[in-house]
């Protein structure tokens, strides 16, 4: 099946928003097997719109409309889309009863131009959308079946989740049972990822599985897709390919699935009845931020301090003027003051400059734990946000690995050594 994803708004085809919808959209459509072919943006011009769907009917077997279904004046979704179909503009009481109810429960009239978003194709198929006021709906327009989303993300999420993907799952005619397992991985490289993992396809039937990447520094994530009559099959076929990619990728993995760094952190302190504080410079309290509010932080999390350089922070958690302010000078001293099981201290020395992609930074970790006390040290180019990003997520698989009995100092390959 040949699936369009067809963006509008003049803010996305000029440039003003990154079209963050359209990567989402294509990602998780590809986890489902369903292959996108074209990709169209369009501005806020009734005559673009028409022509856009007029040609995305012609050659595709499904097309996804994102955006144009506010309540204002440049939303030309719903109009548009009725005229190419051929269709009149009517409206839907349904939905007018839904959004009435949706600021009813906020205690807010609702205003008069919304009522606009109620104004719907006389054949459209409505497409709910609980967290939001923008009606989605599905209609054919020649021989396409058109679903049209809303912009905002979250409401574009959940529509396509729950709304779309099944509907053009039973288009597809697909009959088997496709699963997506995700591991996310710490300190290695895409390329590296790929020469370890090869062969893994092999280990299961012909097209069973798909191997696939998608990086975001300092993250990555390894993507197995499995297709199976049953979710039996699917089990079975993922078993022997988990366990290859796990005894591969080892140490470096961090957490699978929905799984995160910083919730294995948690989960780990939480299993060992123990409490945290953290110290850093230059990151401005990222890995703090990461832990802080997650569900159940509240029983582990101590204390945080963060500084601009490490001598400030050295006073921050009681160290004597004059006292060298090392990561583990900063970590004993952070956890004998806090009264905290463990403490992490992270501490950056920027290269003068760093905002060069040539220069970076060197990482300090330390991590005090009764009387044991583990450190690190890195050096890692590209920058400063580079620097930030890598020594954030560096402190925390420190913490990971530190609490999980792993080698806490093992080389990555963003570190120049």
């Amino acid at each position: 099946m040949r699936i369009e994803i067809l963006c509008t708004g003049d803010e996305v085809l000029t440039g003003k928003i990154i079209n963050s919808n359209f990567s989402y959209m294509s990602q998780k459509l590809e986890d489902f097997g369903l292959q996108v072919v074209w990709g169209t943006t369009v501005g806020d011009d009734r005559e673009a719109l028409l022509e856009a769907f007029r040609l995305a009917a012609g050659r595709a077997d499904a097309v996804i409309v994102n955006g144009g279904l506010g309540p204002t004046v440049d939303d030309l979704s719903q109009e548009m889309a009725a005229r190419a179909a051929g269709v009149e503009l009517v409206l839907n009481e349904e939905w007018l009863a839904t959004m009435e109810s949706y600021f009813q429960r906020r205690s807010r009239i609702m205003p008069p131009n919304n009522r606009k978003q109620a104004m719907l194709p006389s054949t459209a198929e409505i497409l709910d959308n609980p967290i939001g006021t923008a009606c989605g709906f599905a209609l054919d327009i020649g021989g396409a079946r058109f679903f049209f989303t809303p912009g905002v993300p979250r409401e574009l999420r959940r529509m396509l989740e729950e709304q779309i993907i099944p509907r053009l799952l039973a288009k597809s005619g697909i009959q088997t049972v496709i699963h997506l397992k995700r591991f996310h991985s710490y300190g290695i490289g895409e390329s590296r990822a790929d020469a370890l993992l090869a062969g893994l396809e092999e280990l299961a039937p012909a097209g069973a599985v798909k191997l696939g990447f998608r990086a975001h520094y300092p993250q990555l994530e390894t993507k197995i897709t499995v297709r199976g009559a049953d979710m039996d099959e699917v089990e079975r076929t993922l078993a022997p390919v988990t366990e290859a990619v796990r005894a591969r990728l080892g140490n470096f993995i961090v957490a699978e699935d929905d799984r995160t760094l910083e919730g294995e952190v948690l989960g780990g302190l939480l299993a060992a009845g123990g409490t945290l504080a953290v110290a850093e410079t230059f990151t401005g309290g990222q890995i703090a931020a990461r832990i802080a509010p997650l569900p159940g932080a509240e029983r582990i999390f101590a204390r945080s301090v963060a500084a601009r350089a490490a001598d400030q922070l050295g006073a921050a958690v009681g160290l004597a003027p004059g006292t060298d302010g090392t990561a583990v000078a900063v970590a004993r001293a952070l956890r004998e003051a806090s009264g905290a099981s463990h403490a992490l201290a992270v501490i950056v020395d920027l290269d003068e400059g760093s905002d060069r992609m040539d220069l970076g930074g060197t990482i300090h970790i330390a991590i005090a734990a009764g009387e044991r006390v583990e450190t690190r040290e890195a050096r890692v180019l590209g920058g400063r946000e580079w620097v930030r990003l890598g020594a954030t997520e560096m402190g925390l698989d420190c913490l990971r690995r530190f609490l999980q009995g792993l080698p806490v100092a093992e080389r990555i390959d963003f570190e120049k050594v």
